[in-house]
């Protein structure tokens, strides 16, 4: 039955079993050692077989699959941020902006919104709002809108709305902000995927450094972003104007925190030991 087993060597020959022997020499154990090379071999674990399907890593352990599937939830919890921060960034809901709903006349009031890069300026039914409401909105309801992206970007102009005036330089650093934490997100992405492609623990140090900076740079586009509406309304004061933050700011929020956790749970996992394990040592049954 043995006879009609063929196997490989090394130059990729096709040999039968007692050539594979001679090829790579005869077993200390002698003649009985046959089946257990063969069981070996079939196992995968001869000299001819495959290959391990876990590669060891920098530090010479290898990366278990308990602690891939950590590496997995943390890179969830950090495209959660990533997501949150691309719906933000990439709307006009920033601000909402309204005068008293009968400061133009009685029937149709003006509101406006805008963002990182364009405003947008809607005219609503007075008799759509609220009747306890005082100012015109929310930009929610139906109507005519008009919505133009800046020129701040292109030719240095400012955006003019309600007579008012928005601040050049504090809207392009918060747009600047915006963009380069987008890029610290992907370089920390690809980071991610090389550690799991690899098996390389070393990218996830980079990674939470990635994700961390990202967080907090989209945190600091929120404020300058507060900032430059701060500036925005008192550039003129003739409209009476009321203004609240909408939803794409609560996503930019909810973001930059969710960031800085992914980052802090790559840094955890890049221990070389538990930190659990640290602060809470296990008792020996015995005691």
């Amino acid at each position: 039955m043995w006879s009609t087993f063929l196997v490989t060597d090394e130059e990729g020959r096709t040999v039968g079993p007692a050539a594979a022997a001679s090829v790579g020499g005869p077993p200390p154990g002698g003649p009985a050692q046959g089946p257990v090379g063969l069981t070996n071999l079939m196992s995968g674990r001869s000299t001819f077989g495959g290959n391990k399907r876990r590669r060891t890593t920098s530090t010479g352990k290898a990366m278990s699959e308990a602690q891939e599937g950590k590496i997995k939830l943390a890179f969830f919890v950090a495209i959660v941020g990533v997501v949150l921060t691309v719906l933000g960034v990439g709307t006009e809901f920033w601000v909402e902006l309204a005068p008293p709903k009968h400061f133009y006349n009685n029937q149709t009031c003006l509101t406006a919104h805008y963002g990182l890069w364009k405003g947008c300026t809607k005219t609503l039914w007075v008799a759509d709002i609220d009747p306890e409401r005082e100012s015109c909105g929310p930009a929610e309801l139906p109507g005519e809108s008009n919505c133009t992206y800046f020129k701040f970007f292109t030719t240095g102009e400012n955006a003019v709305m309600f007579q008012k005036k928005t601040q050049r330089n504090l809207n392009v650093a918060a747009a600047m902000l915006a963009l380069f934490s987008l890029f610290l997100m992907v370089m920390g992405a690809i980071c991610i995927t090389m550690s799991l492609s690899k098996e390389i623990i070393f990218f996830l140090k980079p990674a939470s450094f990635c994700f961390i900076l990202s967080g907090i740079m989209v945190l600091l586009c929120l404020m300058v972003f507060h900032q430059s509406v701060m500036a925005f309304l008192a550039s003129d004061h003739t409209v009476p104007l009321h203004h609240e933050l909408s939803w794409s700011v609560s996503c930019i929020g909810c973001a930059g925190a969710v960031l800085i956790v992914g980052g802090v749970l790559f840094v955890l996992l890049a221990l070389p030991y538990s930190p659990w394990q640290r602060c809470l040592p296990q008792k020996d049954s015995s005691s």
